[in-house]
């Protein structure tokens, strides 16, 4: 039979694998590459100004996003404790995207103004503060590292060639606007910001 030839012949199962892979990505994929909802920013979105993108970056070298997912899904356990489940268009402008999948802490897609900038400072200070069961560890030395902005406005001239619409503007202010900063002043100031541009809608 046929497909005794195929099992028995190693060279042409890996290429019949790699046809029906190809095959089975480009029907999933394909479609999204011109779907609105996809590749269109919701109404109102706009980059990260330079303070949040630069806590962005703190939040990325700190390990954060391990931990903490940023992507709630449409399931109603989900939504009762997060709120609005994710959207695409919510993250046109993420490069990379933080989604993730493992939750060792709740997910920080709806966090942007649950807790005031004090409880954020506090919690990543010493976690154990004000949550005594955390596992979180402490980021102490947010608190003493400072911001210099010799970069940041490269960062944004780096996204603005893969199409995040920052303006001359934007990167010629971009290293005053975060110089002398504490980095935890970054981080807060990113987290606040997240996902209240949705739930502010709901």
């Amino acid at each position: 039979m046929n497909h005794d030839k195929v099992e028995k012949n190693i060279g042409v199962m890996i290429v019949l694998i790699i046809v029906a892979i190809s095959f089975g990505t480009l029907v999933e994929l394909v479609p999204l590459l011109f779907s609105s909802q996809v590749n269109e920013p919701i109404s109102g979105l706009e980059p990260l100004p330079a303070l949040e993108l630069e806590g962005r970056d703190i939040y990325i070298r700190e390990g954060c996003n391990t931990c903490h997912s940023q992507m709630i899904r449409p399931l109603r356990a989900e939504t009762e404790r997060y709120g609005h489940y994710s959207v695409a268009g919510e993250f046109v402008y993420d490069h990379p995207f933080l989604w993730g999948s493992k939750r060792t802490g709740p997910d920080l897609a709806r966090v942007g103004g649950r807790y005031s900038d004090a409880w954020h400072r506090a919690h990543l200070y010493n976690p154990r503060d004000v949550v005594p069961e955390s596992n979180m560890p402490a980021f102490p030395w947010l608190f003493e590292n400072e911001l210099d902005g010799k970069s940041t406005g490269a960062k944004m001239a780096a996204l603005r060639a893969v199409g995040v619409p920052y303006s001359d503007e934007d990167i010629a202010a971009a290293a005053e606007a975060v110089a002398g900063r504490k980095e935890i002043d970054a981080v807060v100031a990113y987290l606040q910001q997240l996902g209240t541009l949705l739930k502010a809608r709901r």
